[in-house]
């Protein structure tokens, strides 16, 4: 008798277990399937040990090759008082020989990538903490000076220093002011296309600071009302839309003893995406690019002798566009650089002499997706690169002449490396399409130390449901092989009809189909296959790690190629015996809002239900950056800029069609939503919407991704 009930009660929670309900709610509220990561880790100099913060906010150094240190305190938390109050940070970073911390607190995000915080320094010596500045606060992207005397940051759009001994600080530039003059650091559409705030760095001697001024009194301003008071504020800020006026952007050299300040002429330019000094010496890499972004430039800034020099000692050109990544680092021999370039249609790695001479490292028909770095002392470069297959990432190894390359991660999927100071091991991180995230620490020939975070109760709790796998597959879209994936319900039944939601981004350089954990997506994507669809994604051309023939097919028709591959793989699926050919739905954000947009209007043959969260609806409104990399400006391209608008489509329209869109949006701008609206009416077609008052393109915090995920999870129950 005990026997059986031991069976029943164990048949009872099995089938408990493997036949759980998902909700919105343990999604996106209680965040029930979050993935660690591993927060705080920092390398130390010596390559051997590393820091991570305890619970208490403690910060311990350990043994990266030994597994039983228990490791050794650096700062207790307790001692991170100021005025009697307990200060806690977000982050922290230290100075060159590790015996300062710079601890952000109080951090708050402008855009995407800017923040503002309060920053306090403290001497692990005397374990003294005190506030970076109180005058100017708060703070942004302050960092120690090579030498760790001062300390660097922006405040009020001015570069500042802080000699950390005396305590003075001083202010190298002093015109800054809001959507006027940017020193130091960068302007909206530099810092979301070009992906970099920071636009200072010191001289290896700490004697010099060089830094981009942005002068954007010409650029015109948009304006968004935040509600809450009475009379709603009027948030305005700089943003070049497509074909408009960018900021003037200089380079400068300022002697941080005297505050003197150089401008560094470099002749006809539009961007100045990156500057890079050596490690080493004195010496300066800038690059420009002119407005169509198909003409890159090197010039060196030599300051080792007396009479500084300066040169261009590379230039790349394209008939479409040449890309901009961190892909570079100055080789301390100071006569050469390492960089990558899609030059011979796949993404290499190259060697650049500062006499112009280039050697390529890496050949393949495979694009190299990030540069690691370099073990100078063996002369082995490490990068991560998709030559396994194009959904896939991989970490290699390979000596500074091309011989000898190395597979170092061993796991089919996707896998990143963060390699500690030296390049002798690395924290590799690792997961697939149906398995959450393992960190562990490597050697840097890929013999595994131990695990850090296993993430092994997430992974517990995703088995607990018993969820289907997603499939990977290739689709034949009229003849265009394509990456996708297939998520089919449980207990599928091939006797049946499903309806099928199709996920979508489909934007220039950006890949859905990854074979890596996708988070809350997929877990959403799940939800909806226990509802009974069928989940789709594809990636259509234009998309990455397929050469630069396939990324750069769409240039001057935004939108063209990627929605005929959209239809064109869902009027495929319409054949399979087991989907129902009359519900086929579509969702999309941002890029994909805009393709969601196309396939509801070029596509209402095919789909009965669409979707589109802050899409783009003309590029006219994007940003010049982003849009002309693509489409050239307006003038120059009209028709590429109106053939593919779902502005001038709306007449197609058949089915069911959402907009949603967040009313403080920098970056898509409402304005798409309020254009398509009218577009929309004036053809007299019925539609859905649903503004978020102030929120971002990101459509965050408290309870509003909870509520816009049931809110279109209803959608698509009541309407495909």
């Amino acid at each position: 008798m005990n026997k059986l009930l031991v069976c029943v009660g164990f048949l009872l929670v099995s089938f408990l277990a493997f036949n759980q309900e998902l909700t919105i709610e343990k999604i996106w509220k209680k965040y029930e399937f979050y993935a660690k990561s591993v927060e705080g880790f920092k390398s130390m100099k010596d390559g051997e040990t590393y820091t991570r913060p305890t619970k208490d906010k403690s910060i311990k150094k350990y043994s990266i090759t030994n597994e039983t240190d228990q490791g050794t305190t650096l700062v207790d938390g307790k001692d991170l008082l100021f005025n009697g109050k307990e200060v806690v940070y977000d982050d922290y970073e230290f100075n060159a020989d590790e015996s300062k911390i710079l601890f952000l607190t109080e951090t708050t995000p402008v855009y995407r990538r800017s923040f503002k915080a309060v920053y306090f320094l403290y001497d692990i010596a005397t374990n003294k903490l005190q506030p970076l500045d109180t005058e100017h606060q708060p703070q942004t992207l302050a960092e120690y000076s090579p030498d760790g005397t001062m300390v660097s940051y922006i405040h009020g759009n001015d570069l500042l220093v802080k000699n950390i001994k005396s305590g003075t600080v001083t202010k190298l530039t002093k015109d800054g002011k809001k959507n006027k003059i940017i020193n130091g650091t960068t302007d909206w559409v530099y810092e979301e296309e070009f992906s970099i705030t920071k636009a200072y760095a010191w001289s290896p001697d700490s004697k010099m600071i060089a830094f981009l001024r942005f002068d954007e009194r010409e650029v015109p301003e948009f304006s968004m009302a935040m509600y809450g008071d009475l009379y709603p504020e009027q948030y305005k800020f700089k943003y070049p839309k497509a074909g408009e006026v960018n900021s003037k952007v200089t380079a400068h050299i300022v002697k941080v003893k005297d505050a003197s300040i150089k401008p560094i002429t470099l002749g006809e330019y539009e961007y100045i995406p990156r500057l890079n000094w050596s490690e080493t010496a004195n010496q300066l890499i800038i690059q420009t690019l002119n407005r169509h972004q198909s003409q890159l430039k090197y010039h060196l800034v030599d300051f080792t002798a007396k009479k500084p020099t300066q040169r261009i000692i590379f230039e790349e050109k394209s008939d479409t566009y040449v890309e901009i990544d961190n892909n570079l680092l100055i080789l301390k021999d100071g006569k050469s650089i390492l960089r990558t370039s899609e030059i011979d249609g796949y993404n290499h790695i190259y060697l650049l002499g500062f006499d112009g001479k280039t050697t390529q490292i890496t050949k393949g028909n495979w694009d190299v997706i990030e540069f690691l770095g370099i073990d100078a002392a063996n002369k082995t470069i490490y990068y991560s690169s998709a030559e396994p297959s194009s959904i896939n990432k991989a970490i290699y190894s390979i000596q500074i002449d091309g011989s000898n390359k190395k597979l170092i991660s061993s796991a089919k999927g996707y896998n990143e490396a963060e390699f500690t100071e030296g390049m002798k091991y690395c924290v590799l991180s690792y997961s697939d399409g149906n398995t959450p995230p393992t960190h562990s620490l490597y050697k840097n020939d890929g013999t595994k130390l131990r695990d850090l975070e296993t993430n092994e109760e997430l992974k517990n709790k995703v088995k607990s449901y018993n969820f289907p796998q997603k499939e990977f597959l290739t689709f034949n879209a009229n003849g265009v092989k394509l990456n996708g994936w297939m998520l089919k319900p449980a207990n599928f039944d091939a006797t049946k009809k499903y309806p099928v939601y199709f996920n979508v981004y489909g934007g220039p350089g950006h890949n859905e189909v990854l074979d890596t954990w996708d988070g809350n997506d997929y877990i959403y994507h799940q939800l909806l296959a226990q509802k009974g669809y069928i989940v789709v994604t594809v990636d259509p051309r234009g998309t990455m790690y397929q050469g630069a023939k396939f990324k750069k097919s769409t240039y001057l028709q935004l939108g063209k190629l990627e929605i005929e591959d959209i239809i064109n793989t869902a009027k495929e699926i319409q054949k399979l015996e087991y989907v129902d050919p009359t519900r086929i739905g579509i969702m999309g954000w941002s890029y994909g809002g805009f393709m969601a947009s196309l396939a509801i209007t070029k596509g209402a043959d095919v789909f009965k239900m669409a979707i589109a969260v802050a899409p783009v609806t003309n590029w006219r409104y994007y940003d010049n950056i982003y849009t002309e990399r693509f489409m050239r400006t307006p003038k120059e391209n009209e028709d590429g800029y109106d053939r593919n608008s779902p502005i001038n489509f709306v007449d197609q329209l058949k089915g069911k069609y959402f907009l949603i869109h967040g009313s403080a949006d920098d970056n898509v701008h409402y304005q798409n939503s309020m254009e398509m609206i009218s577009a929309l009416v004036k053809a007299n077609k019925q539609f859905d919407l649903f503004i978020y008052p102030n929120k971002n393109h990101g459509i965050y915090g408290g309870n509003t991704r909870n509520h816009l995920f049931q809110m279109m999870l209803d959608y698509v129950l009541e309407n495909l």
